[in-house]
């Protein structure tokens, strides 16, 4: 985890002073988020080379992280009924991608974040479980084929690292949404048991 370690990152993004301004705003804000994307997949235990910042956040909540963000500096260069993406001027503050919860499964997931630790214990954030990160992964890779080897590589380590612990019904609900019933299968049998 990465309050027992510590981890180099190449993206210039100073994820400290990032997490100790934006997370604390979002508490005070009562806004309901939880980090997902790759710095989820490092705090849950596998540490990657590049790592950016992913939140999913309550739709109801869209309208007070506009405003924390635009008070950081950050200005929102596009936005979707499912997704917005937020880029600062200053580079050590890095862009960030934001999820829009509305559909149940983003909803539930929400209720079940988890507050971590992070940074030697200096700070905590709201992370999404391994389950739920999985589930995000198994989207992007069925959402863009193309990223189906990165997304398919970090599925598979989570699983290796949290195997026997997950929630193995929740994670054959997500690969079912996407057709995927059989992968799953497969995988439950190479990781379900790992020690």
């Amino acid at each position: 985890m990465l309050d027992e370690r510590e981890v180099e990152y190449d993206s210039g993004v100073d994820f400290e002073q990032v997490f100790k301004a934006l997370l604390g705003e979002l508490e005070r804000g009562q806004v309901r988020y939880a980090v997902i994307g790759g710095f989820a997949v490092a705090v849950l235990g596998l540490v990657r080379a590049t790592v950016d910042l992913d939140l999913l956040v309550h739709r109801d909540d869209l309208e007070r992280l506009q405003t924390i963000l635009t008070s950081l500096g950050y200005t929102r260069f596009a936005s979707t009924e499912n997704v917005s993406r937020y880029v600062h001027p200053d580079a050590s503050w890095g862009s960030l991608d934001i999820l829009h919860a509305f559909r149940k499964p983003s909803l539930e997931m929400l209720e079940r974040t988890k507050v971590v630790p992070v940074f030697g214990g200096t700070h905590t954030i709201r992370v999404a479980q391994p389950e739920d990160a999985i589930g995000l992964k198994v989207q992007a890779m069925a959402n863009n084929p193309l990223r189906r080897t990165r997304e398919l590589a970090d599925i598979e380590a989570l699983m290796e690292l949290h195997g026997p612990q997950l929630d193995w019904d929740r994670i054959h609900m997500y690969f079912d949404l996407f057709g995927l019933a059989e992968e799953a299968r497969q995988l439950k049998t190479r990781f379900g048991h790992a020690q």
